[in-house]
C-alpha cells in the first residue's frame, strides 16, 4: 500500500529545494522564477527508525529495509487556481491524488522575489487554503445538484451520501475547510467524506522554511504558523531548505554529523520531517526479523493482522491463519525470538487482533 504526500506552496518558498533535499536528487528544478516545477515529481524516502537497527543488530539480519513514504513535489499554485489561474487546474488534479498535504510556508526574507511581493506565510497559507476551499465548494455544489436528482429516484448510495455534502457545503460557505468536519463523524460518515475526494479534507502539515541560522530555534514568523497550525489542529515543523539540500550532499555519516554540530542541531529537519508526515497519515510500524533481514513494514492505525500480512504478500492476507507477536520491548529485553519464546512473551493472536506499533511478526498462512 502506498502513502504519499503531496508538497505544495506558492511559488519560489522552496517546495523543490526541499524535495531535492528530501529524495538527494535533482529531479526538480530550484529557479527564481514561479512554475519550475511543472509535472509532479515523486521520490520514495526511508523513515527514520532507530528500532529497526536494534532488532537487525539482536537477529544479525544480513540486511536493513527500512519502511518507506512517497513525497509528490507538486507545482506552485497563485491566487485564481481554483478558476485556472497560472497551473491551476493541474495543481488541482495533482493534489487530489496524494494522502496528505505538507505545506510549504516561506519564513525568511532574502533576494529571492516572493510572488506577492512580500513574505507573509500566514497570508501565503491563506491564499492556497481559500483556492482549494473555492475548489471544493465548486465540486461539491455539482455533486450534490447529482445526488439529488439520483435521491429522488430512491439510489440508495445517493440518500447516503447527499447529509454529507450538504453538511460539506454549508461548511466551505462558512470559510472553513471540510477536515472541521472530521471530529464529528463516525467511522462510516468518514468513509462517505472519503468519497467526495474533496482537497480540504486532507490532513495538513506546515513546514517552516527559515533561514540557515533560525533553523534550530525558528524566528518570528515560524512562531506564528505554529500558533495558526495549533489553533487548526495541525502539526507544524522548523526546517532550513538550504541547510537540508546541504546535508543531503555529503555522503560520510561523520560529516553529517559535524555538520549539524555546528549548527546546533540534533538530527536533520528533514527527518522530523518524515516522522511528522508519519503521524500525519495516521500510520505505524510493525516488523519482519529473521537472519537473511530486518525490515519494517506500514499499516493504518487500527489495521488487523491480515492486513499486516497482506502489505508483506497478499496471499498471507487471504491465506491467513495466525500471527505470532513479540512487542518490539520484549524483543529487545529478551535479546531476540528464542529468548521471548522462553520468557513467554510471544504470543499468537488471530484475525481480530489489531496491529500496535513495534510489533514484531510471524505469519503462519495457508493458500
Amino acid at each position: 500500500m502506498g502513502f504519499n504526500c503531496g508538497i505544495v506552496g506558492l511559488p519560489n518558498v522552496g517546495k523543490s529545494t526541499l524535495f531535492n533535499a528530501l529524495t538527494a536528487t535533482a529531479a526538480a528544478e530550484a529557479a527564481n522564477y514561479p512554475f519550475c516545477t511543472i509535472e509532479p515529481n515523486t521520490g520514495r524516502v526511508a523513515v527514520p527508525d532507530p528500532r529497526l537497527d536494534a532488532l537487525a543488530k539482536i537477529a544479525k539480519s544480513g540486511k536493513i529495509l527500512p519502511t518507506q513514504i512517497e513525497f509528490v513535489d507538486i507545482a506552485g499554485l497563485v491566487r485564481g487556481a481554483s478558476k485556472g489561474e497560472g497551473l491551476g487546474n493541474q495543481f488541482l488534479a495533482n493534489i487530489r491524488e496524494v494522502d496528505a498535504v505538507i505545506h510549504v510556508l516561506r519564513c525568511f526574507e532574502g533576494e529571492v522575489t516572493h510572488v506577492e511581493g512580500s513574505v507573509d506565510p500566514i497570508r501565503d497559507a491563506e491564499t492556497v487554503e481559500t483556492e482549494l476551499m473555492l475548489a471544493d465548494l465548486d465540486s461539491v455544489e455539482k455533486r450534490i445538484v447529482a445526488l439529488e436528482k439520483r435521491a429522488r429516484g430512491q439510489d440508495k448510495e445517493a440518500k447516503e451520501l447527499l447529509p454529507i455534502a450538504q453538511r460539506v457545503a454549508e461548511v466551505l460557505r462558512d470559510g472553513k475547510p471540510a477536515r472541521v468536519l472530521l471530529p464529528q463523524l463516525d467511522a462510516e460518515e468518514r468513509r462517505q467524506l472519503r468519497l467526495l475526494q474533496l482537497l480540504t479534507a486532507k490532513p495538513v502539515l506546515y513546514v517552516c522554511n527559515v533561514e540557515e541560522e533560525n533553523a534550530a530555534a525558528g524566528n518570528a514568523l515560524s512562531e506564528k504558523v505554529a500558533a495558526m497550525a495549533a489553533e487548526q489542529g495541525a502539526e507544524s515543523v522548523v526546517i532550513s531548505a538550504a541547510i537540508e539540500a546541504e546535508i543531503a550532499q555529503l555522503t560520510d555519516p561523520a560529516d553529517k554529523a559535524e555538520f549539524l554540530e555546528t549548527l546546533g542541531l540534533e538530527e536533520p529537519g528533514l527527518a522530523k520531517l518524515i516522522r511528522a508526515g508519519y503521524r500525519l497519515l495516521d500510520l505505524l510500524t510493525f516488523f519482519t526479523v529473521g537472519p537473511k533481514e530486518a525490515r519494517a513494514w506500514t499499516v493504518r492505525r487500527g489495521a488487523k493482522a491480515p492486513e499486516a500480512a497482506g502489505e508483506i504478500h497478499t496471499d498471507f492476507q487471504r491465506g491467513f491463519i495466525r500471527a505470532e507477536t513479540i512487542a518490539y520491548d520484549d524483543y529487545v529485553a529478551c535479546n531476540g525470538e528464542t529468548g521471548a519464546k522462553e520468557a513467554g512473551k510471544m504470543r499468537v493472536e488471530g484475525s481480530e487482533y489489531v496491529v500496535k506499533d513495534g510489533d514484531v511478526f510471524h505469519f503462519r498462512f495457508n493458500v
